[in-house]
C-alpha cells in the first residue's frame, strides 16, 4: 500500500489537477508534452535474448520502453541502443531516444531514464522520463514532469528527478523471466576476467613469443565484454566506448612483431639439425608477421624470407644449410666423398654404403652422433667406429650393405663396433 501511495502522489505532483489518477488496477500513463497521456492497453514481453519491452497504447499512439534485462534498477535512455524509449504517433512518426537531436535544436545529449522498481508475480512497476526525437532530429516528444528536471518528493521531502510517467503492475504476456537474468554487475565481472586474459596475452610466452592469434582472440573477447557492459550498464561519460576504441583492430603492435622476429632469428641461428625445420619455418612466420604489422618499405624483410632455405633436397634428414661445410654459401662445391655429387644432393654423403639417413642418429640435443668420438659425425665418417677398417669394408656378406653384418650377433652392426 505504501508503494501505491508513493506512486500516486508522484503522479499527482506531475499531472494537472484535472487528471483522475487511479491505481487500483494496472496502469501505464504519463505527462506527454505537458498533457496527460494514458494507455488503454498495456503489456510486457521478454524476447529470446532476455530483453524486456513495456508496451502501451491508447489505440492511436504507442509507447514502448525497452531494456536489455529483467532486473530491478535504473536504465538511462539516449546512451546506448539497447536501452530505448520509443513513441509512435497516429501518423506513424517514430520518436526514439536513440535518435540524436539536430544541432540546430540542441548540441547536448538528451538523456532520460526508466526505473524498474518492482517485479512481482510477473508484473512490472516503475517510473520513466525522456525526450525522444524523430529521425531528422528536428522534432521531439517529451515525457517529463511539469515542474522541470528537479523537484521535491511529496512523501520523503528529498530532492530528485520529477518523472514524466508511471507503469504500475503491467502484466507479462509473452516470454518468461529468466531464472538468472544478466545484470550490469555480471557484465562488469566478465570485463574484469576478459581484461586479465587480454593483459596475459600481451606477455611473452614460454616459447619466447607473443602469439598474434592469442592476442587477437583475447582482445576480441575483451572488446565484446566491454560492448556487453556498455549495453547493460550504459556509458554516459563515454569511458567504456573509449576503451573499446583504444583496442582498435586487435592486432599486435609493430614493436611486438619486431621483438617476435628478433627472437625467431636468434632461435633460427642457433638451431640444430634436429630442430632446424621447425625453427626455419618459425622464422618465416615471424618475418611475415613483421611485414603484416610493420610494413616493408625497402623490401628487406621480404628479401630475408626469399633467401631462407628450409629445404632438404636429398631427403637425407640433413637440411641443405647444414651441407655447406666450407661455409661459402655455395652448396654445389661441397662433396665429402668426392663422388661428383654435392652433399645436398647425395643420399650417402661419406660414400660408405650406409645412407646418411641411417647414420644420422640424433642425440637428445638434436646433434648427430659420433660413435668413435673423433669429431666427425657418423654420416661424414668413413670409419664410424674408428677401428681402422673402413665402414664400406665391414660388409662381410658382400651385399653392399654394412648395416646387416653382425659377426658376434650382439645386435650391433660390425661397422659400429670395435
Amino acid at each position: 500500500m505504501k508503494k501505491l501511495i508513493v506512486l500516486s502522489l508522484i503522479l499527482i505532483s506531475v499531472f494537472s489537477c484535472g487528471d483522475e489518477v487511479e491505481f487500483n488496477s494496472p496502469a501505464f500513463q504519463g505527462s506527454l508534452d505537458g498533457a496527460s497521456w494514458r494507455a488503454k492497453a498495456y503489456s510486457a514481453s521478454i524476447d529470446e535474448n532476455g530483453f524486456l519491452t513495456l508496451y502501451g497504447t491508447n489505440n492511436i499512439e504507442t509507447l514502448e520502453l525497452i531494456i536489455p534485462t529483467v532486473a530491478v534498477g535504473v536504465y538511462v535512455f539516449g546512451d546506448v541502443n539497447t536501452i530505448e524509449a520509443r513513441f509512435t504517433t497516429a501518423d506513424g512518426t517514430v520518436f526514439s531516444t536513440n535518435n540524436r537531436p539536430d544541432p540546430s535544436v540542441s548540441v547536448y545529449p538528451e538523456y532520460g531514464e526508466m526505473r524498474l522498481n518492482e517485479i512481482e508475480n510477473n508484473r512490472f512497476t516503475g517510473t520513466f522520463r525522456f525526450t525522444a526525437f524523430n529521425s531528422s532530429g528536428l522534432q521531439s516528444v517529451n515525457f517529463t514532469g511539469l515542474t522541470g528536471e528537479e523537484g521535491v518528493d511529496p512523501v520523503t521531502g528529498q530532492t530528485g528527478p520529477i518523472y514524466g510517467g508511471v507503469f504500475y503492475r503491467v502484466p507479462l504476456i509473452s516470454g518468461s523471466i529468466p531464472a538468472d537474468p544478466i545484470t550490469c554487475v555480471d557484465t562488469e565481472m566478465d570485463v574484469a576476467t576478459a581484461e586479465a586474459a587480454y593483459t596475459e596475452a600481451q606477455q611473452v610466452g614460454g616459447d619466447g613469443f607473443v602469439s598474434s592469434s592469442g592476442f587477437e582472440a583475447a582482445c576480441n573477447a575483451y572488446t565484446q565484454a566491454l560492448m556487453t557492459q556498455r549495453n547493460y550498464c550504459g556509458d554516459i561519460d563515454g569511458s567504456i566506448q573509449q576503451m573499446i576504441d583504444d583496442l582498435g583492430s586487435c592486432q599486435i603492435s609493430c614493436e611486438i612483431a619486431t621483438n617476435n622476429r628478433n627472437e625467431a632469428e636468434v632461435q633460427y641461428n642457433t638451431a640444430t639439425i634436429g630442430n632446424f625445420d621447425e625453427k626455419c619455418a618459425q622464422y618465416q612466420v615471424y618475418l611475415q608477421e613483421q611485414i603484416d604489422f610493420c610494413g616493408d618499405e625497402d623490401g628487406s624483410i621480404q628479401a630475408e624470407i626469399d633467401s631462407l632455405d628450409c629445404g632438404d633436397d636429398d631427403g637425407d634428414g640433413v637440411p641443405n644449410v647444414f651441407e655447406d661445410f666450407n661455409g661459402d654459401g655455395d652448396l654445389t662445391n661441397d662433396d665429402t666423398d668426392g663422388d661428383g655429387i654435392a652433399n645436398y644432393l647425395d643420399a650417402d654423403d661419406d660414400g660408405d654404403n650406409v645412407p646418411t639417413s641411417v647414420e644420422l642418429q640424433l642425440d637428445v640435443d638434436g646433434n648427430p652422433t659420433d660413435t668413435d668420438g673423433d669429431g666427425d659425425a657418423d654420416y661424414l665418417d668413413t670409419d664410424d667406429d674408428g677401428d681402422g677398417i673402413l665402414t664400406i669394408n665391414e660388409d662381410a656378406n658382400m651385399d653392399g650393405d654394412p648395416t646387416n653384418d653382425d659377426a658376434d650377433g650382439d645386435g650391433v652392426p660390425d661397422y659400429l663396433q670395435v
